[in-house]
């Protein structure tokens, strides 16, 4: 068998035929190529040649008056009409594996550390797999420990479950990410940052994420300054490699950050193949693409034991968590977790905002008594924000209303049990023994 497999191996690095192909127009970010119609599909790679040598990735995004039309993983300097287009049936190829843990890449799969070659698995692995059969998969399981108060009392997350944070920009997204690399009980943490400041990369790396976390992570980076084609690709190369790790047995803690960047770069791919704009100048494109990358996380199958607990960022826009993202994101995950500005401003982080943050794990990942602290806490917020302005401006007066008193004192010490460091981390079990100690100090006469 082993005399086999290096035959088989052998094989697949044999070269191909190319077939060849003339450019004919450059627009934008598109290339229109006559003659490899019927040799590329939509997704297949292929090679732009330059007048300086050197050779451009590229992907088929369409056709168009019987021409290809291909987009550049790199901007399209040296691209000249005449210049050849050649198919290769090896342009990309992709072997994840547990050698990429501790590892920095790009979209294409590339080192970018500066760590030396990366140690790959033993097989290709497609770069747009469809998720497990609905029918196939295992429901969510266990409690994941975060280390995170207000999550895990008031947002807990589940082996297997999709949540997103919604929030805008600068109220503690990517610190919160950090957090939950650091401190999540997951055996591999796989996070892509698409779309992020080219200054915060090492930023993340060096002090959110730290040497430990970096130890059991792959990060993945595409900043904004790379072509649409590099930021979308982070996303799935993300996915590809959490679904090797899980098919390994690992538990594995998918964090991307995030898809509103992965939707736009899609937005920018469709109008230049010619898709119409719809709502907010999006394609239809997008939305037929946001299912098939988050529902790729979730349980495996019945006979494997790994699943991919996924954590997707959704940047709002102008801090509207009803723009068109948001509102198909929150309708395709397991629940949503949203950072308030309001909050931020306080100087309370991180920034969740538990009356507007749903769970759909919740109640039966908790058990009778943690659901009973968790209920009595929100329903007392949920009192203190009502009453917020009469409180503030003096006109109520204590002893009126029980629970307006119950929630009034309640207040300070929630705000305290939410507020937390990036280097704190709490169990869950204390998490709670904390929430039931601020819940017992309030008076006797106080509704449960």
């Amino acid at each position: 068998m082993r005399v086999l497999s290096n035959l088989l191996a052998e094989i697949e690095r044999m070269p191909t035929r190319s077939l060849r192909g003339t450019i004919r127009t450059a627009v934008g970010m598109t290339l229109e190529v006559d003659g490899l119609q019927r040799a590329l599909a939509v997704g297949d790679k292929c090679y732009a040649e330059t007048t300086r040598g050197g050779r451009l990735l590229c992907e088929t995004i369409g056709f168009r008056n019987g021409r290809s039309l291909l987009m550049a993983f790199d901007n399209l300097e040296g691209v000249a009409e005449g210049c050849a287009a050649v198919t290769d049936d090896t342009a990309f190829t992709l072997r994840p594996g547990r050698g990429w843990l501790g590892r920095v890449v790009n979209a294409l799969g590339q080192p970018v550390d500066g760590k030396g070659p990366l140690r790959n698995g033993e097989h290709p692995r497609p770069l747009r797999a469809g998720p497990p059969a609905a029918c196939a998969r295992r429901r969510v399981g266990g409690k994941i420990a975060t280390g995170v108060r207000a999550m895990d009392a008031f947002v807990p997350v589940c082996r297997g479950q999709r949540l997103g944070v919604f929030a805008g920009s600068g109220v503690g997204k990517s610190t919160l990410l950090s957090m939950l690399a650091r401190h999540a009980n997951a055996d591999a943490i796989v996070i892509g940052l698409v779309g992020e400041r080219g200054r915060e990369v090492q930023e993340f790396i060096q002090d959110d994420l730290g040497e430990d976390g970096l130890a059991r992570s792959v990060v993945i980076v595409a900043t904004s300054d790379e072509p649409p084609l590099m930021r979308r690709q982070a996303a799935y190369l993300c996915m590809t490699v959490a679904e090797e790790l899980r098919d390994q047995g690992q538990h594995v803690l998918c964090l991307i950050d995030s898809v509103t960047r992965f939707a736009m770069a899609q937005r920018e791919i469709g109008l230049a193949a010619g898709e119409p704009p719809t709502t907010k100048s999006y394609p239809p494109s997008v939305f037929a693409e946001l299912p098939r990358l988050l529902e790729r996380a979730g349980p495996g199958n019945a006979d494997s034991p790994g699943d991919i607990t996924g954590i997707f960022t959704v940047l709002v826009d102008g801090d509207d968590h009803d723009e068109p993202i948001a509102d198909a994101v929150r309708g395709i995950l397991d629940g949503h977790m949203v950072l308030d500005r309001k909050i931020a401003e306080t100087g309370r982080y991180p920034a969740v905002n538990i009356l507007r943050s749903v769970s759909r794990t919740m109640p039966g990942c908790h058990s009778a008594e943690e659901n009973r602290l968790v209920t009595t806490a929100r329903r007392l917020a949920v009192t203190f924000e009502n009453m917020r302005e009469l409180v503030r401006l003096g006109a109520y007066k204590k002893g009126a209303d029980p629970e307006v008193d119950a929630a009034v004192l309640l207040h300070p010490h929630l705000e305290d049990f939410l507020r937390q460091g990036k280097d704190d981390t709490t169990a869950p079990a204390e998490s709670f023994h904390l929430l039931e100690q601020i819940l017992s100090s309030l008076p006797a006469d106080a509704p449960a």
